[in-house]
């Protein structure tokens, strides 16, 4: 059986993958318009190169006529940043905290519905939805590592069970 900090070292290791992609997923978001402008740049070919044309085009314009809209994804950003904190908490007492990481599984599952439902009702392509989706699904591996490796932590520091009477 692995000793605690072979577990731990082997914890700490999925939570750093995961918070760096909270991180980059935030940061990434507060210079959206710079950003698409520069994959746009990148000519991309047929039904993608159009769509990023597009989303290019209305980002310039949201920019130029009202850049206040970008606020809000200064909050998307601002807000996976806060959630990469919250593992904090897992980083210094995995057992105590396995309830974040299972608040996050419950999130990345969350993803699915809500790209099924808002992709269409917002007017992006279909093709786009296992775009979204796949944050979830990418993010579900490290998190079930993360889950079972505390699972067999808590395990293997779960103290004795005392025989009856005694």
């Amino acid at each position: 059986m692995e000793d605690r900090r072979s577990l731990e070292q082997r914890i700490r290791a999925w939570l750093v993958v995961f918070v760096v992609g909270l991180v980059l997923s935030g940061v990434t978001a507060f210079p959206l318009a710079q950003e698409v402008r520069w994959v746009d740049g990148w000519g991309l070919p047929g039904a993608v190169g159009d769509w990023m044309s597009r989303v290019r085009e209305a980002l310039d314009t949201t920019d130029a006529t009202y850049p206040f809209l970008f606020y809000g994804t200064d909050w998307l950003a601002f807000a996976h940043l806060v959630i990469a904190v919250a593992f904090y908490g897992v980083w210094r007492d995995p057992v105590r905290n396995v309830w974040v990481v299972e608040w996050a599984m419950i999130a990345c599952v969350g993803i699915v519905p809500l790209a099924a439902i808002c992709i269409p009702l917002r007017g992006l392509p279909l093709w786009w939805m296992p775009v979204d989706m796949a944050f979830g699904v990418f993010g579900m591996v490290p998190l079930l590592a993360l889950r079972r490796l505390i699972k067999r932590l808590e395990s293997a520091t779960a103290a004795p069970a005392q025989p009856a009477g005694v």
